[in-house]
């Protein structure tokens, strides 16, 4: 897209889990030349310890105080900065991504969900939020949070598709191009 590093608003991805934000965000700040920081990678680097280990050590409401502490490190201009799915649940954190960059919440059904945290080997470092089956969870999560995401973001995306297709509505937002 262009030959100069990034420099514009900070871009927040913003969705459930296994939505995509990793893999799109990286695919973003690739054809940006921009950083991308994944606040769940920095949590586990600054703490050396998992998003299982810090919940478990000290419970959601401790992992969200971190979760949030993370975000505030992160955010910069010229960043992707992919964010936990929990992230949008304070509303000092859905404030703070729209006062600070562009948010774009990724969405897909809880089907999709379903199957690709079914498929993530990763899962396991992934703790139930409801000790429901996966596609369960998600359907639950998905409707408690879904004005949450509504809410802190700029842009919807469709994250059910193609990664190109994802990559290209953010990059022509973020661009100020119309699609």
């Amino acid at each position: 897209m262009t030959s100069r590093k990034y420099t514009g608003a900070a871009i927040f991805l913003v969705g459930a889990r296994a939505v995509g934000k990793t893999t799109v965000g990286q695919s973003v700040a690739r054809k940006l030349k921009a950083d991308f920081v994944d606040t769940d990678i920095y949590m586990g680097e600054i703490h050396q310890l998992t998003v299982a280990e810090i919940v478990a050590k000290e419970g959601w409401e401790g992992f969200r105080r971190h979760e949030s502490a993370a975000l505030k490190e992160v955010a910069r201009p010229g960043r992707v900065i992919a964010t936990g799915g929990g992230m949008v649940l304070a509303g000092h954190n859905r404030t703070f991504m729209r006062e600070h960059g562009l948010v774009f919440y990724l969405s897909a059904p809880a089907e999709v969900l379903g199957c690709r945290l079914s498929a993530d080997p990763k899962a396991a470092q992934r703790p139930s939020l409801t000790g429901k089956s996966v596609v369960e969870e998600m359907t639950q999560i998905l409707m408690e949070r879904e004005e949450f995401y509504q809410s802190a973001a700029h842009h919807v995306v469709d994250a059910s598709g193609r990664l190109e297709d994802a990559v290209d509505f953010i990059l022509a937002k973020a661009s100020g191009r119309e699609i």
